[in-house]
């Protein structure tokens, strides 16, 4: 008997056990073990990649240039996360390479929506986003029990005096010391004025903020809210009140969302100043809402690991409402009046930084099941 084909079966065999199962579309190369949740994964990131594409711009995006390598790493205890890096280069985008892990029903309701939707933004926008809107965005197509940790996790924030100051996180471009915040107040921010609007008035809206640098004034054109204080006020008892479906506003002939649309969409009354406010040092929600769940020639590589920044987190105050630390006398009727940060270069994209978490491990708290 030939032992050629025996010897060549054995390779194979212990190839697929090194390098596990590979599956290609138009535009993913999976990388995994078992080759169905290969196919299973290629298949859903296609199927998100269209999709999404639809309800954040409109239209399918073109195929990539060269398809993204995606290594998923797969166990019913590791807890759910990844990154995806891609480089920005006059006006370009390209490079992909996504790394994710989860137990397998994680990867494909949260894990892959998400990296997938900072893909379509990187490749709509062509240039970095402020992080609580690509993250904000990214986690708002998630699985519903990954949307609730947020809601919950928010409100411990806010009664410990991590929420972040609107004037503050609307000018971040890179993800601060105390991360979890920008993720659980950027979504909830986000899921806000979709509700408000849809997702394709929010895509419009952060393309002007982008353009301006006045995201007051693109959000009093987008949703008839003066400034970002407004925004904060209102958001703010939005989640005091347990996060309550809002009905979406009527857009105007300017496409601009009408203000009348707006005061009857929800039927809330102005927030009382004092709807967080210190108690012994330390800051409490009413109980309105306690009950609530390298390449050269200048182009810009993606990284895989966070850049903290100096602003500081917020604190709520009586009264006035949010000051910054360190900045008393600061309120929130100041905080629209603010220079909101400088214009966006061009700069290291970072998309889901937090570390992959470790089998039982439940640090972040982002899946994990």
């Amino acid at each position: 008997m030939d032992a050629r084909p025996f010897r060549a079966a054995l390779l194979a065999a212990i190839l697929f056990v090194c390098c596990g199962a590979s599956y290609r579309t138009a535009n993913f190369v999976v990388q995994t073990a078992d080759p169905r949740l290969a196919k299973q994964f290629g298949d859903a990131a296609e199927k998100y990649r269209k999709e999404l594409a639809v309800a954040w711009v409109g239209k399918e995006l073109p195929n990539w240039s060269a398809p993204c390598p995606m290594t998923v790493q797969v166990g019913a205890n590791l807890g759910a996360g990844g990154e995806t890096s891609f480089v920005f280069d006059r006006g370009e985008v390209f490079g992909w390479r996504m790394s994710i892990q989860g137990s397998a029903q994680r990867v494909l309701d949260s894990v892959l929506p998400h990296e997938i939707t900072h893909m379509i933004f990187a490749s709509h926008f062509r240039q970095p986003l402020p992080r609580w809107a690509d993250e904000g965005g990214a986690s708002s197509v998630e699985h519903q029990e990954e949307k609730a940790k947020h809601q919950r996790m928010l409100l411990t924030f806010l009664r410990t005096g991590r929420g972040i100051a609107f004037n503050q996180m609307f000018a971040m471009t890179e993800y601060p010391r105390d991360i979890m915040p920008l993720y659980a107040q950027g979504f909830t921010v986000v899921e806000y004025l979709i509700q408000i609007g849809g997702r394709r008035t929010f895509v419009d809206y952060v393309g002007e903020g982008l353009r301006t640098n006045d995201w007051s004034a693109a959000t009093d054109h987008y949703y008839s809210i003066a400034n970002l204080g407004d925004l904060q006020k209102v958001w703010l008892a939005w989640v005091a009140k347990g996060y309550p479906a809002v009905a979406p506003a009527v857009a105007s002939r300017n496409g601009a969302l009408s203000a009348v649309a707006l005061a009857s969409a929800e039927k809330r009354p102005r927030p009382e100043p004092n709807l967080i406010y210190h108690n012994g040092g330390k800051a409490a929600v009413l109980e309105a809402g306690a009950g609530a769940s390298g390449p050269s020639n200048g182009a810009v590589v993606a990284a895989t690991h966070v850049a903290p920044v100096s602003a500081a987190p917020a604190t709520v105050m009586p009264a006035d409402g949010w000051h910054a630390r360190g900045s008393a006398g600061e309120s929130v009727a100041t905080v629209a009046a603010q220079p909101e940060g400088s214009p966006l270069p061009e700069r290291t994209q970072v998309t889901h930084p937090q570390p992959l978490q470790g089998p039982q491990q439940t640090i972040i708290d982002w899946g994990g099941r």
